[in-house]
């Protein structure tokens, strides 16, 4: 029996072994404000920024990354369309941001509406035959009321748009403003700072999205991350990426991601204030959200 017993074990081992193996985590890297994001350090220009952007994403491989845009910059600086045109050209894909990034909190179901059909001018002279009609809800703030999430749900439908969810986010934008000021004040310690506390915050809420998930769905489901077309968001990118790959992860598209079954269920809730899908599942299902470090307070205060 005890012969038996080990024989057992060996062909289980072995079975293991041959296996498939284990499915690495995936993510999706998504940037929002397109064609600018935040205030320039001094010497930066807007078209560089996301240059550089692109350059990374080249230089380090990246599956196609969607841009979400906002019109009104374009409107008001018309020289920006060739950012938009240069991201394109990239071989990156654009989607819809809102023409003025309105929070839909503060503005009715059918005003939101009116500024979603407002961007698509700017889509289509720049992406006439793309994919564009992926939607980036501003603030991630899908309706404070049922009854405006559903009404908007409704119209982005109708129209052929499908939702841009967000599963992964560490407020990343935070970084760009004292960044800016750090730099004009040639304050090195505080910028070396800046880069340490971001990839810090982005370590640890990988680390709590994806706990997040597996207490929801009981699996890595693959993750969209927020990101952020800043001078900043630019600079740690390389960095980024490479924490990413470090914690053993694959980068896909969105559209890879977001066919993930997680992803066709609505929460259909109102929720002031906006969430990721997952805090808005974790809403409904009564789980807490993790415990995280709060870096807001400290950054705003730098280099003032």
């Amino acid at each position: 029996m005890k012969r038996l017993h080990t024989c057992v074990i060996l062909i289980v081992l072995a079975v293991m072994a041959s296996g498939v193996k284990a499915q690495r985590p995936q993510v999706a890297f998504t940037f929002d404000d397109l064609p600018a994001h935040g205030p320039l350090s001094p010497g930066e220009a807007r078209p560089e920024v996301v240059r550089s952007i692109l350059a990374t994403l080249r230089k380090e491989r990246m599956p196609p990354v969607y841009g979400f845009v906002n019109g009104f910059r374009v409107a008001r600086f018309p020289y920006q369309i060739e950012i938009l045109q240069d991201w394109h050209d990239a071989g990156e894909p654009l989607g819809s941001h809102t023409f003025s990034h309105p929070s839909l909190d503060e503005i009715s179901a059918k005003a939101f509406e009116q500024d979603i059909a407002k961007d698509e001018p700017f889509l289509e002279k720049v992406d006439p035959d793309g994919d564009w009609h992926w939607f980036r809800y501003p603030f991630l703030n899908e309706g404070d009321t049922l009854a405006k999430r559903r009404e908007v749900r409704a119209y982005l439908k109708e129209h052929g748009y499908k939702i841009a969810e967000v599963t992964m986010d560490f407020e990343d934008y935070l970084w760009n403003e004292p960044y800016a000021r750090c730099m004009a004040k040639h304050d090195t310690a505080a910028v070396t700072y800046l880069e340490t506390s971001y990839l810090a915050t982005a370590d640890e809420f990988i680390g709590v999205f994806r706990g997040l998930s597996k207490q929801l769905y009981g699996r890595d489901i693959p993750y969209v991350l927020l990101m952020h077309v800043g001078a900043f968001d630019a600079r740690m990118l390389p960095r980024l990426i490479a924490l990413f790959r470090a914690k053993g992860f694959e980068f896909v598209t969105l559209q890879q991601a977001e066919s993930d079954p997680a992803y066709s269920f609505d929460p259909d809730i109102g929720h002031p204030g906006g969430g990721t899908l997952e805090e808005l599942v974790a809403q409904i299902k009564g789980v807490d959200f993790p415990d995280n470090e709060e870096p807001e307070k400290k950054l705003d205060a730098m280099c003032r």
